[in-house]
């Protein structure tokens, strides 16, 4: 590749990661060593996106532990996630890509379409005990780029003394319909029904797409029929008062804040605020969101990747796939997924996790039944079409448009 050509695939990456942040060669040459001793040895360098963490946290002295064991200094930087796609790009533009870079699964396909990141082919990573549906998160064209280090997902929490003063059997929750009534008693008992975040950003899309998969649309239909029953389930239960106009600026932050009141039966939200749970103050429980017609509905994954950039230098890639097998191997991934609240991403450690905490049961069947947001191929796809499906959640919320009208119109503008 040329270097016209490789500049124009970082620039346009560059938009792109933009875009896509949550919450970004075989061209790029980067080093991430400046010391002299070559490959194997010297000072390995590693991003990650988790600056709460300083150097006497359990996740920087594992890094340093792998480290020892392969031979090699770590030297890490932590970024905020919405600020690492993009300095990660910059960094191959410069030529000074990390030997490791920890970054948020829906960038992944991003970075590996601007040539920043190696293949496992290139690498040697073995990913075999990976649950392939997390996996997926960091595959395209048929290529894996890394490793998920963990994963977290979306599921309902519930109130359990609202729910019994309404007269709400759990158990009964198994489906749509019967979630709708349930939330249909909690008003008429005079509590409040679901609280959500429809905010028009990725997290307004994030907080959707258990539903619209839920109803079995796809993300290259928008506007199908599947699609109008997921978004006519949101537009009326603010219609009904089963849910609050707060949802549409509401962020994941704001709406666990009203599900914390004591006043609301439901929330969707993450695994993330299990801690927050504990401290709430009132018995909860967790349920997998519900598809139309029962069963879990797919959620989406959220977690980050281990990855390799490209190095001018490849024997670099020997110690780095050392590194990312120490950091993900089985007696290690427990103790860092209890640390950053996630979900494991192979059967043999969410086994211990569930034997550990038994809560975390339900968590473990949603990410099980989770997708990643760019699987299927979407890749880079993903961004434009994520804009699009929050702005049409926010049009037919806000009551401009139609649910269908409003994904009529995004899946034009998503074409």
């Amino acid at each position: 590749m040329n270097s016209s050509a490789r500049q124009r695939r970082l620039t346009a990456a560059a938009l792109t990661a933009l875009a896509v942040t949550v919450t970004a060669s075989a061209c790029s040459s980067g080093s991430g060593s400046t010391g002299a001793e070559g490959a194997g040895s010297g000072t390995y360098t590693v991003w990650d996106p988790y600056p709460q963490f300083d150097k006497t946290s359990a996740w920087a002295k594992l890094l340093d532990r792998c480290g020892t064991k392969a031979g090699v200094t770590i030297k890490r930087t932590a970024f905020d996630t919405s600020d690492l796609g993009n300095k990660t790009l910059l960094a191959a533009q410069q030529g000074n890509s990390p030997d490791l870079l920890v970054v948020d699964n829906p960038v992944v396909s991003t970075l590996a379409e601007a040539g920043v990141l190696t293949t496992t082919d290139d690498n040697k990573l073995d990913t075999s005990k990976v649950d392939p549906n997390l996996l997926a998160a960091g595959q395209s064209g048929g290529k894996t780029y890394g490793t998920p280090i963990g994963a977290n997902t979306l599921a309902l929490y519930y109130n359990k003394k609202v729910l019994k003063q309404a007269g709400v059997d759990i158990a009964t929750v198994k489906d749509w319909k019967s979630l709708t009534a349930a939330l249909r008693k909690v008003k008429k008992a005079g509590k409040k029904g679901i609280t959500f975040s429809a905010i028009g950003t990725e997290e307004g899309s994030f907080q959707f797409l258990p539903w619209f998969w839920g109803a079995g649309a796809e993300l290259t239909a928008l506007d199908s029929a599947q699609a109008v029953s997921a978004l006519s389930l949101w537009k009326d239960w603010l219609k009904n008062g089963y849910a609050p106009d707060s949802v549409l600026n509401n962020t994941q932050t704001t709406s666990w804040q009203e599900f914390a009141s004591g006043d609301y039966a439901f929330a969707e939200n993450g695994t993330w605020q299990l801690a927050n749970a504990e401290k709430a103050g009132f018995d909860y429980g967790v349920l997998p969101v519900p598809g139309t017609g029962g069963g879990s509905a797919a959620a989406p994954t959220g977690g980050e990747f281990v990855t390799v950039p490209v190095q001018r230098d490849t024997g670099r890639y020997t110690t780095s796939q050392k590194l990312t097998t120490c950091l993900t191997s089985t007696a290690n991934l427990y103790d860092t997924d209890t640390t950053l609240s996630y979900v494991a991403p192979t059967g043999e450690v969410q086994d211990k996790q569930v034997a550990a905490k038994p809560e975390l049961k339900p968590w473990v069947e949603a990410v099980k039944a989770a997708r990643g947001r760019t699987s299927d191929d979407l890749g880079t796809k993903y961004p434009k079409i994520s804009e699009q499906l929050w702005k049409a959640v926010q049009s037919a919320l806000s009551g401009a448009k139609s649910p269908k009208e409003a994904l009529t119109s995004a899946q034009a503008a998503a074409e």
